[in-house]
């Protein structure tokens, strides 16, 4: 008995085993197939078989899109089970559903009509759906009405913000209506009065009141602008390691100003282009603490216990960055060829507590090690720096090795950089021919302005800089110079609005000069000396090709610059791309010398593509030197000034 027993439950375990097994054997046979097209969605699913009706919408080509994608019937075309009943439900409530599609589009009128037509015989369905739509007259504006309600409804300072939302609003009498303009028009002046002086401004209310009988719509909207905001202190929390207070030099935040959405994002971007920070994030202290579930009298009373205007600090919530960084780059350049560099960065230099930014480049022509340390800016908002440079540089003709010590103070703006500073510089030019080794000492004071509608990429605007020095030699003998500096660039938006593009051609124009006095046998540091040609100076010559003549007819650095350029730049489509290219035309002139009684001008003159990259604009520009006789390429990233 106890044998059998033992046979029984053997055999009952083999009986469980081989049904659980049939049962996971046809689970698996239920599951979607790697390759089964009707995997997934069931939607999709469905798709796969034979729809239950084929579908076409006769109406202008604007209707029909929009209908062909949202129609309620597309839903169902694939369902295999649909029966004639139900469908016949659905023809039914057709017509209101295009209505309310095309009436986003501002036609309230239309003539719709459904046709059915049994295809027994046709492969693809067995029935056909022909939706009809005649539009009618489209819906245009009656009469249009800007308010503006609240404590600052009547804001004298505020005046100039009001006329221009009004004088902007685009759904002006007689322009057609639709939901995509109404919403739009509607969001474009809350934005302008939420980017200046009332960033809690909002709708109060708004009406579109359509006739469809008359195909009119009268619209209208209240603005609330709320709190008129005044910028109070800036204050860093999150700071552990870096002084927030010098910090909060460095975002130079226009305290006392009223609120600028332009001007808050540019203290962000100044604050996190500093190094110090990964990232930033600013609010106003003072904002009412609103949340989008809040009731309606609840938001009332918050905005109410603010008054007509709040003077607020600005939270600037951070995550300080690593204390070093390190960045290893590899690059070409078509003046001086391929380069390796090392950047090191420590943002707190141990005793010191200022930046130091160090850098080694490894490069053919153009080697160099430097380091620079800066403070953060003082209660002036002026800040120290020292600097020092060791490099090997191609002058014309001869090559160069020099070192260089730099001292000062600087201090930045928003439009104006200034600096002054002492710099010793030590110069030893190789080659046949070569001046002797000279090193001078110059204290030297710096200016540069900056007006251009963007910092990365600016299409008008201008900028101008100049630098003034006064020294002296040290070796090989002791003797007085000067040395000045200038530049200026301007961008001049001309012609008419592309209509594909909608860009605008402009022209470029620079000017660039410098002068050294100096006794005629003075021996000036190679470093201080001009010189022309390449990339960011005269295309079509070489890197620093343009310069005076030694007695042996080589090219070495002048005491004299002067050189000058124009440049017309087009919007151009590139693969449907009418955003980011451009095509431009050059001609760059200059001249390098010693005696301003014997200068040559140099000439190139060239074209070239510009395309606004996402990490800054990319020049390629093909350039001929009409006194060389050669064709170069010419390659730069990024726009400084």
């Amino acid at each position: 008995m106890q044998e059998d027993s033992k046979l029984q439950e053997t055999s009952a375990k083999r009986a469980s085993i081989l049904i659980a097994t049939a049962l996971i054997l046809s689970g698996c046979s239920l599951l979607p197939k790697k390759d089964d097209p009707s995997s997934g969605d069931p939607t999709v699913a469905a798709a796969s078989g034979k729809p239950a009706f084929s579908l076409e919408v006769d109406a202008p080509k604007e209707v029909r899109d929009i209908l062909e994608k949202h129609l309620e019937l597309r839903r169902f075309q694939h369902q295999p089970d649909l029966q004639r009943r139900e469908l016949t439900r659905l023809l039914g409530a057709t017509d209101a559903n295009v209505r309310d599609l095309i009436g986003t589009l501002g036609f309230f009128s239309p003539t719709v009509t459904v046709e059915v037509t049994e295809t027994p015989d046709a492969e693809d369905a067995p029935r056909k759906v022909t939706v009809h739509v005649e539009t009618g007259p489209e819906t245009s504006i009656k009469q249009t009405e800007v308010r503006f309600s609240g404590v600052n409804a009547n804001d004298p300072l505020g005046q100039p913000q009001r006329d221009s939302i009004r004088d902007a609003w685009p759904l002006k009498p007689g322009e057609r209506f639709t939901q995509s303009a109404w919403s739009s028009a509607k969001s474009g002046g809350l934005r302008e009065l939420q980017s200046r002086r009332y960033p809690t401004a909002r709708i109060d209310s708004s009406l579109a009141d359509v006739d469809a009988d008359k195909n009119e719509a009268n619209v209208s909207v209240i603005y609330d602008p709320g709190a008129a905001y005044t910028f109070g202190p800036l204050v860093i929390e999150g700071s552990q390691r870096y002084d927030p207070v010098g910090l909060a030099r460095v975002a130079r935040l226009p305290e006392g100003q009223e609120y600028d959405q332009v001007a808050m994002l540019d203290t962000q971007q100044r604050l996190v282009r500093s190094g110090y920070y990964d990232s930033v994030f600013l609010t106003l202290a003072d904002a009412p603490a609103v949340q989008p579930g809040d009731s309606e009298q609840k938001q009332d009373d918050a905005r109410a216990a603010q008054g007509a205007n709040v003077t607020s600090p600005v939270i600037a919530k951070v995550r300080e960055a690593k204390l070093q960084k390190w960045v290893f780059g590899v690059g070409v350049s078509t003046d001086t060829g391929p380069r390796l560099s090392i950047d090191h960065t420590h943002n707190q230099v141990p005793w010191l507590n200022w930046r130091a930014v160090s850098k080694l480049q490894l490069d053919r022509k153009n080697p160099l090690i430097s380091t620079q340390l800066t403070a953060l800016p003082g209660e002036d908002y002026w800040r120290w720096f020292v600097g020092g440079k060791l490099e090997r540089e191609p002058v014309g003709d001869f090559t160069v090795n020099s070192a260089q010590l730099r001292a000062g103070k600087s201090k930045s703006e928003e439009h104006i950089d200034r600096n002054y500073y002492l710099q010793y510089d030590y110069a030893k030019t190789q080659g046949a021919g070569a001046p002797p080794a000279s090193s001078s000492l110059l204290a030297n004071y710096g200016w540069t302005g900056r007006y251009f509608n963007s910092t990365l990429a600016p299409t008008s605007g201008y900028g101008f800089g100049w630098e003034a020095g006064v020294g002296t030699t040290l070796t090989p003998q002791r003797t007085p110079f000067t040395r000045l500096l200038g530049r200026w660039m301007t961008l001049m938006p001309i012609g008419k609005v592309d209509e594909e593009t909608q860009r605008r051609s402009r022209l470029q124009l620079r000017a660039w000069g410098g002068a050294i006095t100096a006794k005629k046998d003075a021996e000036l540091p190679m470093t201080l000396m001009f010189l022309a040609g390449g990339d960011n100076s005269i295309r079509g010559y070489g890197y620093q090709s343009i310069g005076a003549k030694t007695d042996n007819g080589k090219v070495i650095g002048g005491r004299y610059l002067a050189a000058g350029s124009v440049e017309w730049q087009r919007p151009i489509v590139i693969k449907g791309n009418t955003q980011d290219f451009e095509q431009a035309v050059f001609i760059d002139a200059g001249t390098v010398g010693d005696d301003l009684n014997r200068m040559y001008a140099r000439v190139g003159v060239g074209t070239g593509i510009r395309w606004r990259s996402p990490v800054g604009p990319v020049q390629a520009d093909l350039a001929y030197g009409l006194q060389e006789h050669q064709l170069r390429l010419h390659l730069r990233l990024g726009f400084t000034f």
